[in-house]
């Protein structure tokens, strides 16, 4: 058959091909559209786990933001401002990093200075309350409170309290009792009741050293806040210390009489002073024991 002049030449025209391409990527460029905009969480996850894999993206801390670009065709995608660096990379720039960098064991130990200053305040504040409760009481001469540390330490003195040798509460001694109890029942921590006595020798059908003593006079306090129901039975710690603890020395009547005595320690978290690193400094004046 003869050529044809006029006729088209036989099979497709040369630009259609480019043209499907172009229609094809254009087509793929609408879908990637379309999905970003209905992204689903855990999918994009998976994808983006396995590009990491396959590509070998580099990251220098872990994240869990997802990160939103700004354009889809940006040439970077990043969630965050970039960041001039003398090497040719890309970084990302992300809440945990920023967080992390303030981690140093200078920031470390400032923050926690504060938190202990903070936590001394607090207890303060709380034995200033517990003054007020006990304020005829200590202007009696019948109980102290003071605070050292963490402690908030309240001395029921034997003045009023118990009878020479004795482990029983006085009559008429229970109204103290009952406003240090509630007291200690609107207090955290643990309660420790430690009982203390002079360095004179006692030897009686009921006690046979200062020991039994002072153990049985701790129990006595602790059994009368518990009987009230007001505080829970796991915060108590009972202790006895007989002559072992003495406030003054024991050379006098009037010092052995202060030694004599019963202390409700109130013991909040002492955890912040033990944690690993530095030795956290404490201010002398607030360890010192504040007395009214």
């Amino acid at each position: 058959m003869a050529d044809c002049p006029k006729c088209p030449p036989v099979g497709a025209p040369m630009w259609l091909a480019t043209f499907a391409d172009m229609m094809s990527l254009l087509m793929c460029f609408f879908i990637l559209l379309l999905s970003m905009a209905s992204m689903d969480v855990q999918k994009f996850k998976h994808v983006a786990d396995s590009l990491k894999e396959a590509f070998g993206v580099q990251r220098e801390i872990q994240v869990d933001q997802i990160p939103m670009g700004t354009s889809v065709i940006e040439q970077h995608f990043s969630p965050g401002q970039t960041q001039p660096t003398p090497l040719d990379e890309i970084r990302q720039s992300t809440q945990q990093e920023n967080e992390t960098l303030d981690q140093s064991p200078e920031a470390m130990e400032r923050a926690k200075q504060q938190l202990i200053q903070e936590k001394l305040e607090e207890i303060e504040a709380e034995a200033d309350s517990i003054r007020k409760t006990l304020k005829a009481e200590i202007e009696q001469g019948l109980v102290t409170v003071e605070t050292k540390g963490f402690r908030i330490v309240i001395r029921i003195n034997e003045k009023g309290s118990f009878a020479s040798a004795s482990a029983q509460l006085q009559a008429g001694f229970e109204p103290v009792m009952n406003k240090i109890t509630q007291s200690v029942a609107e207090s955290e921590g643990k309660v420790i009741v430690a009982g203390h006595t002079d360095d004179i020798p006692i030897k009686t059908i009921m006690y046979r050293s200062n020991w039994e003593l002072s153990s049985s006079r701790a129990v006595t306090v602790a059994q009368f806040m518990l009987e009230k129901h007001q505080i829970d039975p796991n915060r108590f710690l009972i202790e006895g210390h007989a002559d072992t603890h003495p406030l003054v020395p024991n050379d006098s009547p009037q010092n052995r009489a202060i030694n004599r005595r019963v202390e409700v320690v109130i013991a909040q978290d002492e955890s912040l002073l033990n944690q690993n690193g530095p030795t956290p400094v404490v201010p002398t004046d607030t360890f010192s024991d504040k007395k009214l």
